[in-house]
């Protein structure tokens, strides 16, 4: 007790004496209270270093990684009217089954025997085809006459011409000659004048050698005249080997100008040909196309168009076909501040609509229901809705190597976590207060830690 009193009091007071001592000790419930609470701080403070895992968390739908095992709508590829179905939704269906058969409706290919008068076409235009090419081997022909029927008249021509000049040479050698004669007979004919008025030829002798100049000069005379019939000759025959050239390449022309003729109506009928031939193979797939098929094993989802008779336009949309036995993924979408976070291989904690589920998103280890996924695929663009779209595969790596449900449908919802960094609870607590990103310097993908284990 504390002596405030101006009496001391030196004597010690048993408390047990005085009742009114009793009534100030503390209850046990107090007491209990006291313990439990300071243990739950304690038990608190100790939980506040337990790790707890980062993530980025997302929301998404099951699909498949591949295109080719995602749901597609199968299309016809004519224009045709329903004639019969083959199948009915749920149904199986295997590669090449028949989906659906359909009659044409284009007035062109009415006709049942339209591949056999097209063959008929393509027939005829060969043959004229096979008569274009004979037309112009024998046009060939006739201007390898023409030009051996050429060279053999300009030899021809060559020559006459030469025959001419040599001719008028000899004309030019005779007239010379005759010229000479001439000439000597004019002087024997002066000298015998002479000597006939001197007495020393007799009248006679003179009058003979005058008889020879007069004969000598019409041979003058008729040698050139010869002469000048030599030399029009010579210039005649130039001028008939020059008409011969001119005349073959009239003839040459000629047949060159119908063998181009005859050429281009090869390149045309070939050109029809073509399109005839065309006409027909196009003709034959059409009459293929009728029947629709599945392009691979699958389950009918859904039959866009229904009734018999009703008409259908070309890549018109027929049946929604989910291929069999396709492999699952998860199509996640994150905003775009976490995608920098995000890379492929991390792994992922996913957890599907109608799968009872406990997720602790820190605690992988402690979720009970969900499945283990690893990212895939990160896209590079983002999507309608702004945010970014994940691929997630199944993950068969560590303990998350939990198969997938085999009850699992395309389509159904799916809420995933992208784990991050291993960090205590206090740490993130503090983050998540502070609005700070998560930790991601220190962390290490799987296929990092995979190769550092090697």
């Amino acid at each position: 007790m504390i002596n405030i009193s101006e009496h001391k009091v030196h004597s010690e007071i048993v408390e047990h004496q005085l009742q009114a001592l009793d009534t100030l000790h503390s209850p046990k419930t107090a007491k209990t209270l006291y313990r439990w609470v300071m243990g739950i701080f304690l038990l608190l403070f100790v939980c506040m270093f337990l790790p707890w895992r980062q993530n980025l968390n997302g929301k998404g739908y099951v699909t498949a990684l591949t295109p080719q095992d995602r749901p597609q709508n199968v299309q016809n590829a004519v224009a045709g009217q329903i004639k019969e179905w083959k199948i009915r939704e749920g149904q199986f269906v295997k590669k090449g089954d028949t989906l659906l058969v359909i009659t044409e409706v284009k007035d062109d290919y009415f006709d049942p025997q339209v591949l056999v008068r097209t063959q008929e076409q393509i027939q005829a235009k060969k043959d004229a085809i096979v008569a274009y090419q004979a037309k112009i081997s024998a046009l060939d022909q006739q201007l390898a006459a023409l030009r051996n029927g050429l060279q053999l008249s300009l030899q021809k021509g060559r020559n006459k011409v030469i025959q001419s000049r040599l001719k008028v040479r000899a004309d030019s050698a005779d007239l010379v000659a005759i010229r000479r004669n001439f000439d000597i007979a004019n002087d024997r004919l002066a000298r015998g004048e002479a000597m006939l008025k001197d007495g020393a030829v007799s009248l006679l002798d003179v009058e003979s050698r005058r008889l020879k100049v007069q004969d000598d000069q019409a041979k003058v005379q008729t040698q050139t005249q010869k002469l000048d019939i030599s030399r029009n000759e010579l210039i005649n025959a130039r001028v008939e080997l020059g008409s011969i050239d001119a005349e073959y390449q009239k003839d040459i022309a000629k047949a060159l100008s119908d063998k181009s003729s005859a050429l281009s109506s090869l390149a045309e009928g070939q050109a029809e040909l073509s399109k005839l031939e065309n006409k027909y193979e196009n003709i034959r797939i059409r009459r293929d196309q009728y029947v629709i098929r599945s392009p691979q094993d699958g389950y009918v989802v859904k039959t866009l168009k229904a009734g018999l008779g009703e008409t259908i336009k070309e890549g018109e949309s027929i049946v929604t076909l989910q291929p069999q036995a396709p492999e699952l993924a998860v199509e996640l979408y994150v905003k775009a501040m976490d995608l920098a976070l995000i890379q492929p291989g991390r792994h992922a904690r996913l957890e599907f609509d109608g799968w009872p589920a406990l997720q602790f998103s820190g605690w992988p280890g402690a979720s009970v229901g969900t499945f283990g996924g690893a990212v895939a695929i990160v896209d590079r663009v983002n999507s309608k809705n702004g945010e970014y779209r994940l691929l997630i595969k199944p993950d068969h790596l560590g303990n998350e190597n939990e198969t997938w449900p085999e009850q699992l449908r395309i389509g159904s919802g799916v809420k995933g976590f992208v784990m991050l960094k291993d960090v205590p609870i206090w740490w993130e607590l503090w983050r998540q207060l502070n609005g700070f990103p998560p930790d991601y310097l220190d962390d290490i993908l799987p296929d990092e830690a995979a190769e550092k284990k090697k």
